[in-house]
C-alpha cells in the first residue's frame, strides 16, 4: 500500500517554491514580496539583487528556486516567466522577555514567516498582432 498520488493544484504553465520559517516578520517580508508581484522573473531577480533590505536575498533564493522548478520539473520557458503570486504567511512566534525596571519584565516577540512564490509562463504576444492593432 502506498499513499495516493498527490493532485497538482497549479496549472500546467505554473511552478512554485516555498520557504518556511524565515526569521523576519510577515509585515516586513510582504513589503519585499510586493516589489516582485506581477513582474517578469528576470526583472524581479534584478530588483531583489540590488534591494537594500536584509530579507531580499532570501526572497531572491526562493524566486530562483521557483524558476529552476519551472525549467527542470515542468519544462517551461524561463524567458517568459512572470511572478504570478508571492504569498506571505505567519509562522511561529518566539517569546522572550526583556528585563525592565523595578523587577518587572516586558515581552519580546520574535516573528517568523512563510513565503510561497508561484511563477507562470506568460502568453507571448506576437509583434504582428500589435502592428495590426496599430493600423
Amino acid at each position: 500500500m502506498s499513499k495516493p498520488k498527490h493532485i497538482r493544484t497549479l496549472a500546467d504553465t505554473e511552478a512554485q517554491a516555498i520557504t518556511r520559517n524565515i526569521r523576519v516578520s510577515p509585515r516586513k517580508l510582504n513589503l519585499v514580496a510586493a516589489m516582485i508581484r506581477n513582474q517578469p522573473a528576470d526583472k524581479a531577480i534584478a530588483a531583489l539583487t540590488f534591494s537594500r533590505r536584509r530579507i531580499a536575498q532570501q526572497v531572491k533564493r526562493t524566486l530562483e528556486s521557483a524558476v529552476a522548478n519551472a525549467e527542470n520539473n515542468h519544462q517551461l520557458d524561463v524567458d517568459r516567466l512572470v511572478v504570478k503570486t508571492a504569498e506571505v504567511g505567519k509562522s511561529i512566534v518566539m517569546k522572550r522577555f526583556h528585563a525592565r525596571g523595578r523587577g518587572r519584565s516586558a515581552r519580546v516577540e520574535k516573528f517568523f514567516s512563510h513565503l510561497k512564490i508561484v511563477v507562470a509562463e506568460a502568453a507571448e504576444v506576437s509583434e504582428t498582432n500589435e502592428e495590426q492593432k496599430a493600423a
